[in-house]
């Protein structure tokens, strides 16, 4: 991340002169939704150019604001002190639906002032660092597919999530009759974007009814994960003002495609240049990037959970639904977790498709890159790309390149992972697989619409 184009004092001045009241923070938790605060602009000056402490609960529990019961980093037995947090200056916004209020990204800090050891932009932070240690810089860009209905949270909750109003009827996947429809809408929605400094190389309906689909520019790992993160959560305020409501769950409907969030990855020399290509290599695959498909291939099985976050996630893995169910990796193949685009030094990457829209965008960044650059350090090979349908060869494949199906044995597959806990600590992967646990434990405790309609009036 680069440093701001003005300094902390300056940055206030300007607010001042503008007559700016309040500034608007925004932080990742370990689900990827961000949580945050309006401060003053008196409190923003005071805290801008060092730390702030904020409840380290929003660290220790899940989407529904439930305390997890089986974590050691903070709970009852710590009584939730502040966590320290610095605000990342380079990550201003202003917000055009909210008379121009800065938004900034802010980072918690660990107590020696280094990287904190359970935020997840922190630990991209990590593994950028062990890439920049190897000589390289990571670039990657974010697609991400959403459900839009002509729905308020009101109605949706009155409703029971059942017999809700997309926004437009049918699957009509890029179709130009539904976005010329739409047209104000997708105009309107793409000068956000840009507005929101996450601008997007195109924007389209995909198979499903009221289904989008944005893929964000490329950018630095850090500032693209930043650029996927705020784009959830704004996408959803900006439809929310509008009276509508966009979904970003792996899969609502068992009727329809789940949702997926691809991540396009390359990385650069110390000079900014692509080390992906080779014109005289198969493929235009240099030796690099084989290495890194290969460990991506290798470790996608120990990584899964952190991809693949949640309960939903596992509906959307499942043959001919669009997305992969096996680390397979192929050339331009679509039915492959690992689908590698030749191009040219500036344009050849792969495509990281396990990842749903769901995933917190800084732990499958961080978990993708990692598991890329252990297989740079011990020059691995992928082997031969897998060709043709990868539904039809998954049964051929060896255990290894098996995944999990349900989040219960991803975390299994994670736990023991000796690369997984280098990367990034004892502490994160035994909280983050305690927070996974009590996601599955609530999940197991209510009775689901299936049950029921499956056993109550038969049995």
């Amino acid at each position: 991340m680069s440093a701001p184009d003005i300094s902390a004092d300056e940055l206030i001045a300007k607010y001042r002169e503008e007559n700016i009241a309040r500034v608007k923070l925004a932080f990742a938790d370990l689900d990827g939704v961000h949580r945050g605060k309006y401060v003053s602009l008196e409190k923003f000056a005071g805290i801008a150019g060092g730390t702030a402490g904020f409840c380290d609960c929003v660290l220790g529990w899940d989407v529904n604001d439930q305390l997890y019961d089986n974590a050691k980093f903070t709970g009852w037995h710590t009584a939730f002190p502040d966590a320290k947090y610095r605000i990342d200056l380079a990550t201003e916004r202003r917000l055009p639906d909210e008379d121009g209020t800065p938004l900034f990204i802010v980072d918690f800090k660990g107590d020696d002032d280094g990287l904190h050891p359970i935020c997840p932009r922190n630990q991209l932070r990590r593994v950028l660092q062990k890439a920049d240690g190897m000589g390289y810089g990571a670039r990657m860009a974010f697609e991400y597919e959403f459900f839009i209905f002509d729905e308020t949270p009101h109605t949706i909750r009155e409703k029971n999530y059942r017999d809700l109003t997309p926004l437009s009827p049918g699957n009509f996947g890029y179709s130009v009759i539904r976005n010329s429809a739409h047209a104000d809408l997708f105009h309107e929605f793409m000068d956000y974007c840009i507005a929101m400094d996450f601008p997007l190389e195109g924007l389209h309906c995909e198979t499903g009814p009221g289904v989008w689909e944005g893929a964000i520019a490329v950018d630095d790992a850090l500032r693209a994960a930043d650029k996927a993160a705020l784009f959830k959560t704004l996408a959803k305020s900006f439809f929310n003002q509008r009276g509508l409501t966009a979904t970003f769950m792996a899969k609502w409907s068992m009727d329809y495609p789940g949702q997926s969030g691809h991540v396009h990855q390359s990385l650069v020399n110390v000079e900014g240049d692509g080390v992906f290509h080779d014109a005289n290599a198969e493929h235009g695959m240099s030796a690099v990037m084989r290495q890194f498909v290969a460990g991506q291939q290798r470790f996608l099985k120990p990584f899964l959970s952190l991809c693949a976050p949640t309960i939903n996630s596992y509906t959307r893995l499942v043959k001919g639904a669009w997305a992969p169910t096996t680390s397979a990796w192929g050339v331009d193949n679509r039915t492959t977790a690992l689908r590698v685009i030749p191009g040219t030094a500036k344009s050849q990457r792969v495509e990281f498709r396990i990842g749903p829209a769901d995933a917190n965008p800084y732990l499958i960044a961080a978990a993708s890159l990692g598991a890329g650059l252990l297989g740079i350090e011990n020059k691995f090979d992928p082997g031969e790309p897998l060709t043709g349908n990868a539904y039809e060869q998954e049964a051929a494949l060896p255990p290894e390149r098996q995944l999990a199906t349900n989040l219960r044995d991803a975390i299994r597959d994670l736990e023991p992972s000796a690369e997984a806990r280098t990367l990034f600590g004892d502490a994160f992967i035994d909280h983050f697989i305690a927070s996974r646990d009590w996601e599955i434990r609530e999940h197991e405790r209510h009775v689901t619409d299936w049950q029921l309609a499956r056993y109550f009036e038969i049995i």
